[in-house]
């Protein structure tokens, strides 16, 4: 059975965790990097219910998920949290999408592009630990196997 868990969180606890996590040093204009105190609210988004703010130095319109992969998603922020926590849990993508009520599509990507970003900020440097224990360096690699006789 699956629980729709979308109205169990505070929509604007999720928005600043969302800001905090997103927008370490707060939300500016992606266009001039001027901060959101130079803008204007300029309207609310119907479907993910976000603050949309046009700046006042160069015009350009934006909101908490401009500049982010969340941007051109239109999740309200507690959907957002819920749909990290299950990524980060391991959750399947069926289950992700039948609890949050989202499309399928939504749910299968989200995770591989945040798979993918995550791949790409990764640090090509060889970790410092001279030594490096199997379980570590197997984690998910697959199903163990029986020797071969």
């Amino acid at each position: 059975m699956e629980f729709p868990l979308n109205d169990l969180l505070n929509r604007d606890k999720c928005r600043q965790w969302i800001l905090e996590h997103f927008h370490p040093d707060g939300l500016s204009c992606p266009n001039c990097k001027a901060g959101v105190e130079q803008a204007r609210r300029f309207r609310t988004t119907h479907r993910s219910q976000l603050r949309v703010y046009r700046c006042r130095v160069c015009d350009h319109t934006y909101n908490l998920y401009s500049g982010t992969l969340l941007a051109q998603h239109h999740l309200r922020p507690e959907r957002v949290v819920l749909l990290l926590r299950g990524i980060l849990k391991g959750e399947s993508t069926k289950s992700l999408a039948g609890e949050l009520q989202l499309n399928y599509k939504t749910a299968l990507t989200l995770p591989h592009q945040l798979q993918a970003r995550a791949e790409q900020l990764q640090s090509q440097e060889p970790v410092p630990d001279t030594r490096t224990e199997t379980d570590e360096m197997f984690q998910k690699a697959g199903e163990k196997r029986r020797a071969a006789s």
